[in-house]
């Protein structure tokens, strides 16, 4: 199939279906730069259901691009919590910042000066360019290019930067000026609701069913073809709950590296899981803190990108309060401190003990 002119893709079809049938989302009440902006960096690796609460709860907060650029560090990761991939929130910052510095508030308008913000690329350059400022520049996530490969019969990987700038550059004839917006969001729209990532697709219903290659030959389940990604490595972990009196021990990450700059509760790696009360004590007691009664103990799995952690955290009433540990209270913890999902099993077995997290 020629690929020169979108892959045959009707659009004005498309987008008339998407008139007709778009969801009702927030971030669509208006064009708004620094919303649009907002919520396609909150979807990114993550459901639409989820995000709409941390959406209203964000602007809420943080209303213009100048209270994102002024915000403490510790209020933007708590407004981010359980959204995970903190670096997007630490990024948002930061292109906030250039925003401010260098266009006095003004989100810039053009695709190659969205692209130059800190955290954006191709993507939500063109999901911002083509929804907010009308700019013939495709936006090309995982729904676009199921829909791409499965109406043209697009036959190599599409996760590569390579098929990801060639299925651009074919989208692009079909953007026109007053339609590029109406375009990005009902390709979008197409691949969330209709040609499903998970599941048969819902044909009957998709205004490109006549042309897709992959419903006249029955091989949609083939498409999107992807490369096999890199297994996961394993790490055995240990994390301690710390309490003395009524506070409890957190510490901060290093400013780079997983879950950067986030609080923690203390953890390192377990060198041997089948000694591992012995090694949690003997950690909880280098770090000052005269563990004096185990409360807890329990193991969960958390699963990043790359790693996958196996931890066992064990929960001391201690002695001490070391200074080199942050102390705080239930309700400092619930208020004030982000905790990523990666330790909320340990806060959770803390309220279960009687903490109130």
């Amino acid at each position: 199939m020629d690929r020169s002119d979108g892959g045959g893709i009707p659009a004005a079809a498309l987008i008339e279906w998407f008139r007709q049938n778009a969801r009702d989302l927030p971030w669509r009440q208006n064009r708004d730069p620094y919303r649009v902006w907002l919520s396609e960096i909150m979807l990114q690796q993550t459901r639409v259901e989820a995000v709409t609460g941390y959406y209203a709860r964000f602007l809420a907060a943080l209303p213009t691009v100048e209270d994102l650029a002024a915000a403490d560090d510790d209020v933007l990761n708590k407004l981010w919590q359980g959204l995970g991939y903190y670096s997007r929130a630490r990024n948002l910052k930061k292109a906030a910042g250039v925003i401010v510095s260098r266009y006095g508030g003004r989100f810039p308008e053009t695709y190659e000066e969205i692209l130059a913000l800190p955290g954006v690329g191709p993507y939500t350059a063109g999901a911002v360019g083509s929804i907010c400022f009308d700019l013939p520049c495709p936006a090309v996530d995982g729904n676009v290019l199921r829909v791409y490969a499965r109406f043209t019969g697009y036959d190599k990987p599409v996760n590569t930067d390579e098929a990801k700038k060639e299925i651009a550059d074919a989208l692009r004839p079909l953007y026109t000026p007053g339609q590029c917006g109406a375009l990005t969001q009902s390709l979008m729209e197409l691949g969330a609701c209709v040609c499903l990532p998970n599941g048969a697709p819902k044909c009957d219903i998709c205004p490109l069913r006549e042309g897709c290659a992959a419903r006249k030959s029955g091989t949609w389940q083939r498409y999107p073809i992807k490369t096999e990604k890199k297994a996961r490595r394993t790490a055995d972990m240990l994390a301690l709950l710390l309490k003395c009196g009524d506070r409890f021990a957190l510490r901060r990450r290093p400013d780079t590296g997983l879950l950067a700059g986030l609080w923690e509760f203390p953890n390192t790696a377990l060198k041997n899981p089948e000694k591992a009360l012995e090694e949690a004590a003997a950690f909880a007691a280098a770090l000052g803190a005269k563990p004096a009664e185990l409360l807890r103990q329990t193991g969960y799995t958390h699963v990043f990108t790359h790693v996958q952690w196996h931890v066992q955290a064990f929960a001391f009433a201690c002695e001490a309060m070391p200074g080199d540990l942050v102390w705080a209270t239930a309700e400092e913890l619930k208020r004030i401190y982000a905790i990523p999902s990666a330790f909320r099993p340990i806060a959770d077995t803390a309220a279960e003990i009687g903490c109130g997290i």
